[in-house]
């Protein structure tokens, strides 16, 4: 779900094209039509949906499903999105969709016009059951189904028989990537909802804290735990060390708290901020926290200068001089992967199609 979906695509080449610092020439495009393409990417996403389907579900052919989920452990498992065309719930994707989806409304939610309230319906459909699968102190359910069973079988998720075995992470198994990656997600979509439903947001975000909590102190990665049930479909391959990167900005950014920034500047380079940056994608999310922490670095630098002007220089800005230059690497890796993905960037390393984008593999360190 999370690597096919044209919504994702579509915001992050938007997200990628804005954050780009540098000025570069365009190549000349012809005119599609991005707000049909909108409307049918988060149509998509009430396909996807599982549980018992509201009132107002505008697919009227998909009916409820998955009503028993999480019986076999006992829990209430309801509600969620099925991956791709299976009948799976799997929380790796499923949380990094989310934490997408919310940031593309808190970038562009002012320019989407009648789709904002679809997004943010669709957000909120993914952390209902965020909140559900994470509800257990230092447990987390990452996913309903078997997967190699479900798969054998092709069938609509109204009529599945298939097993819908449920999978957790604990203290003893633990999923650093799976547990970060949905902190993200609560964190993410607090912001989404801070103004609109301020209760429901700081919900989302005491979870968000307390889930990344459990992340960063029983490390390990899910795929080794899980993997003849996560593996080869959403297997971890670049380890869950971009996950608490992540995890990280965008609990500072929820939070604004200086606890985050400490864990950045102490933990930043055991959790690879020197690493080349060939995709941005639910595996590997280091290009994606250097653009997030970027523009915090950006934040806390016009809040310093803000401030200059009115108060002689004290302890808090000394913090947030020291801050701001140990996030410097960050916009340094950022301009890269961005410059990486303009058009007629000297260093451009992708191939375009008309209206979309195909990436290549890694950039070269330069900066456009």
């Amino acid at each position: 779900m999370a690597s096919s979906s044209p919504l994702l695509h579509l915001l992050l080449l938007l997200l990628t094209l804005s954050t780009a610092t540098a000025t570069v020439r365009h190549r000349p495009t012809a005119s599609h039509n991005y707000h049909d393409a909108l409307t049918k990417s988060i149509l998509f996403y009430e396909g996807q949906r599982s549980g018992k389907l509201p009132p107002n579900q505008r697919m009227t052919w998909r009916k409820d499903s998955g009503l028993s989920d999480g019986s076999a452990m006992k829990v209430d498992l309801v509600g969620g999105y099925y991956d791709a065309g299976d009948n799976i719930k799997f929380g790796f994707p499923m949380a990094f969709t989310t934490t997408m989806l919310s940031w593309s409304v808190l970038e562009f939610g002012g320019v989407m016009k009648s789709e904002l309230g679809n997004a943010k319906t669709a957000i909120r459909w993914a952390t209902d059951y965020l909140l559900k699968a994470t509800a257990q102190p230092d447990t987390i359910y990452v996913q309903v189904g078997d997967a190699n069973k479900d798969h054998a079988c092709w069938e609509r998720p109204e009529d599945m028989d298939t097993q819908r075995t449920v999978i957790k992470i604990d203290r003893n198994n633990p999923g650093t990537e799976v547990a970060a990656e949905t902190a993200a997600a609560l964190a993410s979509a607090s912001l989404v909802f801070r103004k609109s439903d301020p209760n429901y947001s700081k919900i989302l975000l005491k979870r968000a804290i307390m889930v990344f909590a459990f992340a960063d102190k029983y490390r390990g990665s899910y795929s080794d735990g899980l993997k003849s049930f996560v593996c080869p479909f959403y297997c971890s391959y670049s380890g869950y060390q971009d996950e608490l990167l992540w995890g990280a900005a965008w609990l500072q950014k929820a939070t604004r708290s200086p606890a985050y920034l400490n864990y950045i500047q102490a933990n930043g380079r055991t959790l690879g901020v020197d690493e080349n940056d060939c995709t941005f994608s639910w595996d590997n999310k280091h290009a994606g926290a250097k653009i997030l922490l970027s523009k915090v670095m950006m934040y806390l630098f016009s809040h310093l200068f803000g401030t200059f002007a009115y108060i002689i220089l004290d302890f808090e800005q000394a913090f947030l001089v020291q801050k701001v230059q140990s996030l410097h690497d960050y916009k340094g890796h950022a301009d890269s992967f961005i410059c990486s993905l303009v058009p007629g960037a000297p260093s451009s390393q992708a191939q375009y199609t008309p209206g979309s984008i195909s990436l290549s593999l890694c950039y070269p360190r330069s900066v456009c």
